[in-house]
């Protein structure tokens, strides 16, 4: 797997994943955003053909960076899964099996409407609005943050940053966003779009460029890596 950037806020040391997380050194957190798990069988069931291989590629990939970090707890920021419970949820609850010392806290998004006993039996801990930890809060949508002081992370919005080439050419690409008082982290999941943002003048951004052709760190070699991280000046 790649090297992480490092990245430090409020006193507090950051690791940029190039697949889409961050982990937070002092508190062994690892931190993500709008996995939407159970989507492509969300769409299946309404007809339209998307490979579950999608989903199980997310989960190997959330696997690989759990062995990587070794973090005491997920802490995801919003829509873990994306709609009612379907077959796809059912291999989360036998992933989770595998993590039975794995702290894993969810601040609710508008995507996770689960009932609460499901998130019991899956050993998620649910918190509605905002969750202080530290010298972080974290919330879904900014726009629900309560209060000015802690330094926020959301998600919700899927941010993307376009980079522009010779003549009309531009590509767009996932990235990490830190304004000077909250930031917004990438979509984790594959199977979901990214709006465009523009970076303010106080805020730096991290785009997450892909190589190799796919985003497959468990099947990484030597000398070969499968995303880049680069700051937009």
């Amino acid at each position: 797997m790649q090297p992480a950037f490092p990245y430090r806020i409020r006193d507090q040391q950051l690791w940029l994943s190039p697949h889409r997380c961050l982990y937070w050194e002092e508190e062994r957190s690892l931190i993500l955003s709008d996995l939407h798990f159970g989507k492509t069988g969300h769409f299946r069931k309404a007809g339209i053909a998307v490979p579950q291989s999608v989903y199980r590629e997310d989960l190997l990939r959330l696997l690989s960076l759990i062995q990587y970090f070794q973090p005491k707890q997920l802490l995801v920021v919003g829509d873990l899964f994306h709609s009612r419970e379907n077959k796809e949820l059912d291999l989360f609850l036998r992933w989770r099996e595998d993590f039975p010392h794995l702290g894993i806290r969810l601040v609710l998004g508008n995507h996770d409407i689960l009932r609460a006993d499901w998130y019991e039996k899956a050993a998620i801990t649910v918190t509605e609005g905002v969750f202080r930890m530290g010298e972080f809060a974290f919330v879904h949508d900014i726009e629900d943050a309560e209060e000015d002081g802690p330094y926020y992370f959301s998600g919700h919005l899927h941010p993307g940053i376009r980079i522009n080439g010779m003549g009309r050419q531009s590509l767009q690409f996932p990235c990490f966003y830190f304004g000077s008082t909250y930031a917004i982290l990438p979509a984790f999941g594959r199977f979901t779009g990214t709006v465009s943002i523009e970076p303010g003048a106080e805020s730096n951004v991290f785009a997450i460029l892909p190589q190799a052709g796919r985003d497959r760190p468990w099947e990484g070699r030597p000398g070969r890596q499968s995303a880049s991280i680069f700051q937009i000046q």
